[in-house]
């Protein structure tokens, strides 16, 4: 499908009502613009609160405290810089 779109004065783009029921998105959703060379490609963003336990977590890795996550992959990407 393509559909053309007139940027306005300001940068705005009205996305087409075909584009729109294709993607389902809607009013309040968030988009996301990807650059792939010179075109653009425009998706809706997935609700990450719908992809709860979607991936299973080794039970070693549950209820891990946030900081600790986040110093132990800092220190992995570290390591493998080098």
């Amino acid at each position: 499908m393509e559909i053309a779109a007139r940027m306005s004065s300001k940068g705005q783009l009205t996305v087409p009502k075909a584009v729109r029921d294709a993607l389902g998105i809607g009013e309040g959703d968030d988009i996301v613009f990807r650059v792939e060379g010179n075109r653009a490609v425009l998706a809706r963003t997935p609700d990450f609160l719908s992809l709860a336990g979607s991936i299973q977590v080794p039970a070693s890795r549950r209820n891990a405290a946030w900081d600790d996550v986040i110093r132990k992959t800092r220190a992995a990407r570290a390591v493998t810089r080098r």
